[in-house]
C-alpha cells in the first residue's frame, strides 16, 4: 500500500543529501513532487528522471532560498504544476561557521536570510493552499537543543529558531487539521559535512552509535511525520542524531 498515493509534495532544497532522500522516499510511497535547487542543475534533472521513473509527476525548480520572490513562486509553481499542495518539507539550509566576531555581515544574513526567513515565507505561501491533514515538515539540526562544541553559534541559534516556529503553527494550524512537525538531524553523511571529513572523528566520538547517519535515516523520519500514522503529532519534534544529544 502506498500510504502517500494521491499527494502531492514540496520539498525544498532537494537536488542532493538529505532533500534528495526526502524527494526518492516520498515518491516511493506514492507522493507526486515539486523540489527545488540553487545550483545543482544537472544533479536535480537526474534526480527528476529518477522520479518519473517511478510513474510519479515530478517538477524540478530552481529557487534560490535567499531570495524571498523566488521562494514564493517556487509556491505557486508546485501548486499549479502538481494541481495543488499536501505536503510542504522545509529542508533547504546552508550551514557557515566561525567566532562570532569573525564573523563576516554577508554569513550572519546569509543564514538568516536561508534558515529562517525562507522557512517563514515558503510556509506563508503554502498554507491557503494546505487542506485539511496537510502536513508541515522542518529540517532543523540537533545543534539547536545542545551546542556540543565550537564555532557554530549563528548556525545553531537559526536552526532554534524553528522549534518556536514550528510550535506556533502548531497551535495556528491545528484547528484547520494541519500538523507541523521538526525534524532535527545529527550529523548526517552528505556534501555538507562527509562522514569522512576532516570535522568527522570528533562529531562521530559525540554519538552514542558511533557512526554518522545516513541521509535515509531523515527521510524516513520526515515520510513517518507525513503519513498516516502520524496522524495525531504536531508541535514537536523528532531528533535522529544517533543519541549524540543523549
Amino acid at each position: 500500500m502506498l500510504k502517500l498515493a494521491g499527494k502531492k509534495a514540496l520539498v525544498t532544497g532537494a537536488s542532493r543529501g538529505i532533500g534528495a532522500a526526502i524527494v526518492r522516499r516520498l515518491a516511493a510511497e506514492g507522493a507526486d513532487i515539486a523540489f527545488t535547487y540553487q545550483r545543482s542543475a544537472e544533479a536535480a534533472q537526474a534526480l527528476a528522471r529518477e522520479i518519473e521513473a517511478l510513474g510519479r509527476k515530478v517538477v524540478a525548480l530552481q529557487a534560490d532560498s535567499a531570495e524571498p520572490a523566488a521562494v514564493q513562486r517556487s509556491v505557486s509553481a508546485t501548486v499549479e504544476q502538481l494541481g495543488g499542495l499536501d505536503i510542504l518539507v522545509n529542508n533547504a539550509g546552508i550551514a557557515r561557521g566561525g567566532p562570532l566576531e569573525e564573523m563576516a555581515l554577508e554569513d550572519i544574513d546569509a543564514l538568516l536570510n536561508v534558515n529562517i526567513r525562507a522557512v517563514v515565507l515558503a510556509t506563508r505561501a503554502a498554507i491557503p493552499h494546505l487542506p485539511r491533514g496537510g502536513r508541515i515538515v522542518n529540517i532543523g539540526s540537533n545543534l539547536a537543543e545542545r551546542v556540543a562544541y565550537g564555532g557554530v553559534t549563528v548556525y545553531s541559534m537559526t536552526k532554534s529558531a524553528l522549534s518556536s516556529l514550528t510550535k506556533g503553527l502548531a497551535r495556528d494550524l491545528g484547528p484547520r487539521g494541519i500538523a507541523v512537525t521538526l525534524v532535527n538531524p545529527g550529523s548526517t553523511d552528505t556534501d555538507m559535512n562527509p562522514a569522512n571529513g576532516p570535522r568527522a572523528e570528533k562529531q562521530r566520538g559525540l554519538s552514542a552509535l558511533g557512526h554518522y547517519g545516513k541521509a535515509e535515516d531523515i527521510a524516513a523520519a520526515v515520510a513517518f511525520l507525513v503519513g498516516p500514522d502520524a496522524a495525531h503529532v504536531t508541535g514537536t519534534s523528532l531528533t535522529v542524531d544517533g543519541g549524540q544529544n543523549a
